[in-house]
């Protein structure tokens, strides 16, 4: 490249440069939002962590009559545990607001129809969110529990480490947590065009093995858990299918007019 070329094309890309600049900008400030709630969702998890260890420890006792207390083999492992676990609490509890984030930043480009659909995903969203995390921890976990502690007995004692098993709660939850937005991905494709609105419906039985099979590793192999995690998938996948179907509907109407 000459130098008459390189002045030729340094406008170009200062001219480029400024157009993206204020998207920059603001996909930025998103950031920094998104994250300084999941800092504050986590100092504030953290002010509270024992009482919040001790809620989640419960379960385990209840499994078991051989569980008393769990055990930590190194010195900072205790620490290190809460703050994991402060910080697994944060992200979660930040997650309406990084959605809305998400929302903020991609809204000046989507008509008003749009922008008010993103509001609601956003709020039910997050209701399926805590919906499935708290299926998690007093329908599942309890259950899964049961079935491992029933290894336990004479010869065979259990020495759950706190690290370990905090680290396992919270995953579940947040696991169950995003397994609940199934709708929402379902309807989200619809309306991308990314399937047509009797995708799901045709294909209703090829998705139902795929949620046994998901159900099934998620549970670790057992048969109660699994049932009780496909059964709710079901449930929502259909609702994803109603919803596509009423999101068709109101589409051929408009183009009709």
């Amino acid at each position: 490249m000459t130098g008459n070329d390189l002045q030729a094309t340094l406008p170009i890309l200062e001219r480029t440069l400024a157009l993206f600049r204020p998207h920059h900008l603001e996909l930025r400030r998103r950031l920094i939002t998104s994250f300084a709630s999941i800092l504050v969702f986590s100092v504030i998890a953290y002010l509270f962590v024992e009482k919040i260890a001790a809620l989640l420890i419960v379960p385990l006792k209840n499994a078991s009559p051989l569980v008393n207390k769990l055990v930590y083999t190194n010195l900072p492992e205790a620490f290190l545990s809460y703050i994991k676990l402060a910080f697994m609490i944060g992200l979660a509890g930040s997650f309406p607001v990084i959605l809305f984030q998400v929302w903020r930043f991609t809204s000046p480009g989507l008509r008003p129809d749009e922008k008010k659909l993103a509001v609601i995903v956003v709020f039910w969203a997050t209701i399926l969110f805590v919906g499935g995390a708290s299926f998690a921890l007093f329908a599942v976990l309890p259950r899964m529990l049961v079935y491992f502690m029933s290894y336990a007995g004479p010869g065979l004692e259990p020495l759950p480490k706190l690290g370990l098993y905090l680290t396992f709660v919270v995953r579940m939850m947040i696991t169950f947590g995003l397994s609940f937005q199934i709708p929402f991905l379902m309807v989200m494709a619809g309306k991308a065009g990314l399937v047509s609105a009797d995708y799901f419906r045709r294909k209703r039985y090829y998705f139902y093995a795929v949620i046994i099979l998901l159900a099934f590793m998620l549970c670790a192999g057992d048969f109660m858990a699994t049932t009780l995690l496909a059964i709710p998938l079901f449930g929502l996948y259909e609702a994803g299918v109603f919803l596509n179907g009423i999101f068709s509907k109101k589409k051929r109407a408009a183009d009709g007019n």
